[in-house]
């Protein structure tokens, strides 16, 4: 997190979060960092369905077509924050961290959203572990996709 916290400040690219299943880990961790608000906006943890689609204002038709586990509902989340918290960058999750499947979809199987220079990115992950495993996973490698796309750009 530090190396991400480094660029974007480096580079004065502010950055959002909008989280599920991770509940505001990504924003525990990136908050943390000293010198850090002067690019971060903030973030929205969007647990449940209504939340995604009275704030966030995804469409149900949408949510009820490919369930809020999916690439669709990542990238719209990452798409919507950015809008919200008039950020540069926004990284959504969305997933499945268990104890059971959820909308057929099984423990584990988790989206990351980034919304990033006009280009939306969505990553799909099948992940392994307890319910703090998959979160702790899912941050590290949103956290790394963020690194590769800043990198590339």
């Amino acid at each position: 997190m530090d190396e991400l916290a480094e660029i974007l400040i480096e580079r004065d690219i502010s950055i959002s979060s909008v989280e599920s299943f991770t509940v505001g880990g990504f924003a525990n961790r990136i908050g943390s960092i000293s010198g850090i608000s002067a690019v971060y906006r903030g973030s929205l943890v969007s647990y449940q369905t209504r939340i995604k689609r009275d704030v966030l204002h995804i469409d149900e038709k949408i949510i009820e077509k490919f369930g809020v586990v999916s690439k669709e509902i990542a990238g719209l989340m990452a798409i919507h924050g950015q809008r919200m918290f008039e950020s540069d960058l926004c990284i959504s999750f969305t997933g499945n961290a268990g104890p059971t499947a959820m909308e057929g979809k099984p423990v584990g199987l988790i989206y990351i959203g980034i919304a990033y220079a006009g280009e939306i990115h969505t990553f799909c992950f099948e992940l392994a572990g307890t319910r703090d495993d998959i979160k702790k996973q899912a941050i590290l490698l949103g956290i790394e996709k963020i690194l590769n796309i800043l990198k590339k750009n």
